[in-house]
């Protein structure tokens, strides 16, 4: 096993951002046919907050690996995220992302479909750089990660049709959809490293708990963010009835009489949707909807912590982790 040699200085996170950025400019993906790897292109260079990736570098540097030593790995990361958007947005008909047309809208619905399947096995591909045994623990928890990422992904387009979802099934949703991933990027990290198999479990457990916070925290700020900052539609959530954390509280806390408003609120389509949100918006403060969600966040990133307290990592390299997901917490965007 290897403890964390004390003397290993780690980055911050807009170093770790701008490292991998730089990498990921000095990829060759313009090749022919053109219209299969422009998407590609198109799409990583959309910008972001880049979580995954900078997780996957972290968890290196926190285990004593240069960061250099898991680029591939976060471009795997990265790309499969993207991979992800790019079939998400088709299945969402979305027309922007990150504040810029999306890839199937750029394009066509049969680009977007292709151009994601290609972006699944190019990350694949990153995994090569590796020596078998690293191949193998990365592409093995890649494998279940990215079957968790699609089986969430379905439960949330069956939960669009149904009004019975109970708090426990939206958990493990979001968990699937969302939470896996920021698990598994700072896992690869880990494995990286060669650190144990016992460290590389506590730290996937730490980004789990932050990754279950953060999207939790996606869910509170769909609401009641700040329309500058937020960088997506505020009350987005609301305009397509999703049954989020804050409306499952909601019916949850309500009177039966309230409830069934909010119920009706959330079946309508409608062209001016303002009153809607507004209406939403009292329903979940009025009910506790609101605190309840922003203790479930708090709860979440504790646990996270309490994870960091049985890692053999030296007290400052907590202290950066911890750093982190107090920003998530705290974050506007």
């Amino acid at each position: 096993m290897r403890l964390a040699n004390q003397n290993y200085i780690m980055h911050d996170i807009s170093q770790y951002q701008d490292f991998f950025i730089d990498y990921l400019k000095n990829q060759n993906i313009h090749k022919e046919p053109t219209n299969l790897y422009e998407p590609i292109e198109y799409i990583l260079g959309l910008g972001g907050k880049r979580m995954r990736p900078v997780l996957t570098l972290m968890a290196a540097e926190v285990f004593d690996t240069n960061y250099k030593v898991a680029l591939p790995a976060a471009m795997a990361v990265e790309v499969f995220h993207n991979f992800s958007l790019v079939h998400d947005d088709i299945m969402d008909d979305a027309p922007l992302r990150r504040g810029q047309v999306t890839v199937h809208e750029k394009w066509n619905l049969n680009t977007g479909i292709l151009s994601g399947d290609a972006m699944l096995i190019l990350a694949y591909q990153y995994f090569e750089q590796y020596e078998p045994a690293v191949f193998r623990d990365l592409a093995k928890l890649f494998s279940k990660t990215a079957l968790e990422v699609c089986e969430g992904q379905q439960w949330d387009v069956d939960f669009e049709q149904r009004n019975n979802v109970t708090i426990p099934e939206y958990l493990k949703m979001i968990q699937y959809k969302t939470a896996v991933l920021v698990a598994a990027a700072m896992k690869m990290g880990a494995i990286v490293a060669k650190t144990s198999e016992k460290e590389a479990d506590l730290i996937y457990d730490f980004g789990l708990n932050l990754g279950l916070a953060f999207q939790l925290q996606d869910d509170y700020l769909d609401a009641f963010g700040d329309p500058e900052t937020f960088g997506k539609q505020v009350g987005g959530d609301i305009i397509e009835n999703k049954k989020t954390y804050l409306y499952l509280k909601a019916l949850e806390f309500s009177s039966e009489e309230k409830a069934s408003e909010l119920q009706k609120l959330f079946s309508l389509q409608l062209e001016d949707n303002s009153e809607k949100i507004e209406t939403a918006k009292t329903i979940f403060n009025e009910s506790g909807a609101s605190k309840s969600t922003q203790e479930a966040i708090e709860m979440y990133t504790f646990k996270a912590f309490e994870t960091l307290e049985k890692m053999e990592i030296n007290a400052e390299k907590k202290d950066i982790l911890r750093t982190f997901g107090e920003n998530l917490m705290g974050r506007k965007v």
